[in-house]
């Protein structure tokens, strides 16, 4: 999913560069439900930063709001407190 620049195109932000390991990955319902509370409120905040990054229509932006969705989804059906 790298970015590919071509000559004479700039980055998308000043001095940023994309790496591969850098871009958020789609977070699945089973990778949501295998994590713990905290971690998905960390994942969630990872994939908000990632989807208000990504350009609008992209594909970085299209899994960051479907991994949003899923990470939602697992927190409301967790018990409170646990």
């Amino acid at each position: 999913m790298a970015m590919m620049m071509g000559r004479g195109r700039k980055a998308p932000m000043v001095g940023a560069s994309l790496k591969k390991e850098d871009q958020m990955k789609l977070i699945t319902r089973f990778e949501a439900a295998s994590r713990s509370t905290a971690e998905l409120h960390g994942l969630y905040r990872e994939a908000f930063n990632a989807m208000a990054a990504a350009p609008l229509g992209s594909l970085e932006r299209r899994n960051a709001l479907a991994s949003l969705d899923n990470i939602k989804r697992e927190l409301a059906n967790r018990t409170p407190g646990l």
